[in-house]
């Protein structure tokens, strides 16, 4: 490597350590690092603003506007309240059974529309149904993030690394649907009890709180009406063109801002309250980061770290399936998923296109997209959705640590990309 990726290198290091070990808030340590990788010329403007591999994911960006403004028109209809004490009710009042509930909830959910998507919806719900049971949230909001990653790598649309996939690969909804969902089913049973050894056996079961929540009518916490069938109009409109993004061919980063757009527009919600959840320091945060690992992508680090991953197996099919799988889950748990995919992708066209095209070396596609979406949940910045919910935890008062969040997330990964790896063995190898 240059003298300039070495550099890039350490401050990616600098930048990465002052956000693990907290000594200086994420924000200010991924803007630091992104000014340096500008002044150095790791990577430039043109890059850092307009590069769709190397540059600032300006998708996932107005993705997250879009629906952090959705939630906030949502937020005032009192609907959270009622699914929070739905949910409750459902489980009994028990913590456990509610956290299986809100897991599969969001997994499922995270298949159908998106990982950051569902954990922007389901966190309100968990901050009022764990304040309802007196119950701390961080379990519930780490364990829902978990969950949205495993949920959305059933589905082409459930995690952004999977549009990228396809899109290279050629590779269609229902592909994902046949290869990917019948394990994601399995990892999720088996991530549920998970659940169980890391938090159900701390929670404390409160007959009187339970009794409380029993108690109450759902349908009484619904603060507007109209504005909630308003609401909830544009919410199914937004979650269908997601959908149906490969017939309409319309980016949700779009979807989502109409969707916004309209609410905002055409309800008494004022443009302050909507704007009001916005978690500003999120989104800056991840502009930050895209510009910090872009700069990796341009000095040629990741791509060199990638191919060298895949060269040690010597162009057997079975290690190479086996060495990208691990790979990229070490990989993604290092930097956010999307630009490492973005980078690693045309490297495994090669490969698949060397190993016969639609035949066996396919395979190579599931290794990616398995350890890349999995791989995201072992640290607190692998996946968007993981930032975002510790965003959102901190804008509530519930600080999550990057540790806090990782030594469970670490648990997670290696444990689901264990089980994977037998799965495309006997299946494809």
């Amino acid at each position: 490597m240059s003298v300039l990726a070495w550099v890039s290198v350490a401050v990616f290091l600098a930048a990465y350590t002052l956000i693990a070990t907290e000594k200086v808030h994420r924000v200010a340590a991924a803007l630091g690092a992104a000014g340096i990788m500008l002044l150095i010329h790791a990577t430039d403007a043109e890059a850092a603003f307009f590069s769709e591999h190397a540059g600032i994911d300006w998708n996932v960006i107005f993705l997250l506007l879009g629906m952090m403004i959705i939630v906030g028109v949502l937020k005032e209809t009192g609907v959270f309240e009622y699914l929070a004490i739905w949910a409750a009710k459902r489980a009994g009042g028990r913590p456990f059974r509610l956290m299986v509930l809100l897991v599969l909830i969001t997994a499922v959910a995270s298949a159908l529309l998106d990982n950051v998507t569902t954990v922007l919806l389901i966190a309100p719900v968990t901050f009022l149904v764990c304040e309802r049971l007196a119950l701390p949230a961080a379990p519930f909001l780490i364990a829902e993030a978990l969950a949205s990653n495993i949920g959305g790598a059933a589905t082409l649309v459930g995690d952004p690394p999977n549009i990228i996939i396809a899109s290279r690969g050629g590779l269609s909804f229902n592909d994902f649907l046949v290869h990917m969902a019948p394990m994601v089913v399995v990892l999720m049973a088996v991530f549920i009890g998970l659940c169980y050894l890391m938090f159900g056996r701390h929670f404390r079961y409160d007959p009187e709180r339970a009794a409380e929540i029993m108690a109450l009518d759902e349908r009484e916490a619904i603060a507007d009406r109209r504005l909630l069938w308003q609401s909830l109009s544009v919410l199914a409109l937004v979650m269908a063109a997601f959908v149906l993004h490969p017939v309409l061919h319309y980016e949700p980063s779009v979807v989502a801002l109409l969707g916004a757009g309209i609410l905002v527009a055409a309800t008494k919600v004022t443009t302050e309250q909507a704007l009001a959840e916005v978690e500003w320091p999120t989104l800056v945060f991840f502009a930050g980061l895209f510009v910090m690992v872009g700069a990796l992508v341009e000095t040629g680090v990741i791509g060199q770290l990638s191919q060298a991953a895949v060269e040690v197996t010597a162009g057997r099919l079975e290690l190479t399936a086996m060495g990208l799988l691990g790979a990229s889950a070490v990989l993604s748990a290092i930097v956010d998923n999307i630009p490492y995919v973005a980078t690693m992708s045309p490297i495994v066209a090669e490969l698949v296109n060397a190993g016969g095209g639609n035949g066996p070396a396919q395979v190579l596609w599931w290794a990616l997209a398995f350890g890349a979406d999995l791989g995201g949940n072992a640290t607190a910045v692998g996946a968007a959705a993981n930032v975002v919910v510790l965003g959102i935890a901190a804008r509530n008062r519930t600080p999550i640590s990057f540790w806090q969040f990782t030594k469970y997330g670490l648990i997670v990964t290696v444990v689901t990309v264990a089980l994977v790896a037998p799965y495309l063995w006997l299946r494809y190898l």
